[in-house]
């Protein structure tokens, strides 16, 4: 995703005078063309992302079209002050980038990991949060945020890239993405999670499977569209102001009848320790078998008892 996003950003910066690219000391390997091509319209402000966001701001009030790259809680937590009063209220079209969603640094400890990002972000007026969950959602959506007039969040992860889309699938931002159809129950993944709800669909069978790579502004009407009966998110993000929520807060409001729920993320806690991603999600609780378990008991739960008529006696009522 990260190649595609360069890749996307060398594209534009052909055509447009005004691009800008500004990044935290990171990206080496990736950002030197665009370094070598258009060296007065790149920055590095270093270890100062509160800076970094300050500049931003300025080259945007000056009619410049400005992106910044750095990873996850470095461009987002550690200036988050900026990020708001700088970019969100002044309501300046800053695209912020962040690289490592969830565990993908899970071997550079808990400074490294970005479990809070989007419930941070979400709750900014103004803001577009969008996580895509392939390279293919990601070429499809850059355009279409390139374009907004606004601050948007870009969340990069780490994926296993093992998603099959239905032929002709159209990716828009704020819409959700069909990938296995179903009359009524669906599973709901963001970012760098995609993949592994990929794998519980297979496993639990007869569920269905949606990406929601925008999660602000959530596409509501999915869920309000169709009489659905059992929803369970998965994000690699914690369950405390992120998809999960989002769609939670949804079926509270907008849907009358009752709906099995269920969301999956990282529990209200940090890890101590450091580990590649995978150890990181298993100590989690976010496996295929652990997940489709949980879905399975659920669905059971609340399946209603085939209706067989007891015996009565002739002329007894």
């Amino acid at each position: 995703m990260r190649t595609a996003f360069f890749q996307f950003l060398l594209q534009q910066a052909e055509v447009d005078p005004n691009l800008y690219l500004i990044v935290g000391d990171v990206g080496f390997s990736l950002i030197e063309p665009f370094q070598q091509k258009f060296p007065t319209r790149y920055i590095n402000a270093g270890v100062a992302e509160q800076n970094m966001i300050g500049v931003a701001a300025g080259l945007a009030m000056s009619g410049k079209n400005v992106y910044v790259y750095s990873i996850i809680p470095f461009t987002t937590l550690r200036c988050f002050e900026q990020i708001r009063d700088d970019l969100c209220y002044q309501q300046l079209p800053v695209k912020i980038v962040g690289v490592g969603a969830g565990f993908s640094y899970g071997a550079m400890g808990v400074t490294h990991h970005a479990i809070e990002d989007v419930a941070v972000l979400r709750s900014l007026p103004e803001m577009t949060v969008v996580a895509p969950g392939s390279v293919l959602e990601t070429r499809a959506l850059l355009p279409q945020i390139h374009t907004l007039n606004a601050p948007a969040y870009v969340r990069f992860g780490n994926n296993e890239e093992t998603i099959t889309y239905p032929a002709n699938t159209t990716i828009t931002l704020g819409k959700a993405v069909e990938i296995i159809p179903h009359p009524d129950r669906y599973i709901v993944a963001t970012g760098n999670a995609l993949d592994l709800a990929y794998k519980v669909c297979k496993t639990v069978g007869d569920i269905g499977l949606v990406s929601m790579p925008t999660i602000k502004p959530l596409d509501t009407t999915f869920f309000t569209s169709r009489k659905l009966s059992a929803v369970f998110t998965i994000e690699e993000h914690s369950v405390i102001g992120g998809l999960g929520d989002a769609v939670a807060r949804t079926l509270c409001e907008e849907v009358e009848h009752k709906v099995i729920f269920k969301a999956f993320g990282v529990q209200d806690f940090y890890f101590h320790e450091a580990g590649p991603r995978a150890y990181l999600l298993e100590k989690a609780g976010l496996s295929s078998d652990v997940i489709s378990a949980v879905i399975k008991e659920k669905i059971n739960a609340f399946t209603p008892p085939l209706s067989i008529p007891s015996y009565q006696q002739p002329g007894t009522y």
